[in-house]
This record gives structure tokens, C-alpha cells and sequence, in this order.
């Protein structure tokens, strides 16, 4: 005998939707939200020896609109604290020589994980130095917690954040 067993929603341990219908038999998923990933656009300069905010002015996709393209700043929406996985990726250029470039994400106004890039590569012709710097961890934030990627270059001349997809910053929640 086959039981067949009609649920229009379902759970998680702390009362979350997770999987909803919509009353025809689809289902859509809560999974791993709030989530967004956002990309640099357009080139931004960075001057040696300072901290800077990144700026990703792009979303590829945001779905609890908790990331401002004009700030760079993502906050966590109201009753979704958690866990999440956090990650960004800068490649950037730097004019001439450099010694180091590291990144550090904040975490309400404060650097809470620093990320280094040491200078062990020639330059490429025509190109100047490059470098990439990257990150990812898994954070347990609150409600109203909010992050931002800030990068500092030590060397001379200046930086320009290479546009579309090499700067990236994201962050989705994880089933606990």
C-alpha cells in the first residue's frame, strides 16, 4: 500500500520556512538564504599603503535585498542570524612593484579576518603586476551584523582593481 502525504510547507528546527508551496504542487526552496553576490564593474583606484572599501557596485543576485551596491556593505536581514559562508576575491593590478597586498572583511565596523598576498611573481608585459587576494569562512552573524572588504597594498604607484567577475563578494546562510 502507497501513503501519500500532502505538505504545503516545511520547517527547519527554529520555525524557518524552508520549502513552501505555492498551492499547485511546486515548491520553492529557502535553502541557504538570505544569499547575494556582488562584482566590481568598473576599475577602482586604491592608493598604497591604505586601507580602502571595495565598492561592488554589481549584484549577480541578491534575494533578500540585503546587499547596497552604493555602500558595499551587506547587512543581515531581520530574523535570519546564522550561520554563513562568506568569500570575496580581489585581482588586481598594481602599476609598478609592490610588496604585499592583503584584504581584511569587517564585521560591523571592525577587521575581524585578514587575508595576505606576498609579492612573489614578475610582472607581465605590457600588464604590470598582478595579484589576487581571497577569502572564505564561515561566520556565525545576527540580525543587523553587517560586512564590508577593505584592501591595502604595500608599494609603489597605484592600484586598479580589475571589473567584471575578478572582484567578487558574496555570502549565503548554511543549513545548520
Amino acid at each position: 500500500m502507497t501513503s501519500i502525504i500532502k505538505v504545503n510547507e516545511i520547517q527547519d528546527a527554529g520555525g524557518n520556512t524552508i520549502l513552501s508551496s505555492n498551492g499547485t504542487g511546486t515548491f520553492t526552496s529557502n535553502l541557504n538564504t538570505p544569499a547575494f553576490s556582488a562584482y566590481l564593474s568598473s576599475s577602482q583606484t586604491v592608493t598604497n599603503n591604505v586601507y580602502t572599501k571595495i565598492i561592488f557596485n554589481s549584484e549577480i543576485l541578491d534575494t533578500n535585498s540585503a546587499y547596497d551596491t552604493s555602500t558595499g556593505r551587506f547587512t543581515v536581514p531581520a530574523n535570519q542570524g546564522g550561520k554563513y559562508m562568506v568569500y570575496h576575491n580581489i585581482l588586481a593590478d598594481a602599476s609598478t612593484s609592490f610588496s604585499y597586498a592583503l584584504t581584511k572583511t569587517y564585521k560591523n565596523g571592525s577587521d575581524t579576518a585578514i587575508n595576505y598576498n606576498h609579492n612573489t611573481i614578475q610582472p607581465e608585459a605590457g600588464v604590470g603586476y598582478q595579484f589576487n587576494v581571497n577569502s572564505s569562512v564561515i561566520w556565525d552573524l545576527s540580525a543587523g551584523d553587517y560586512l564590508e572588504v577593505y584592501l591595502r597594498f604595500v608599494g609603489s604607484g597605484t592600484l586598479i582593481a580589475n571589473a567584471t567577475y575578478g572582484c567578487v563578494f558574496g555570502a549565503y546562510k548554511i543549513i545548520e
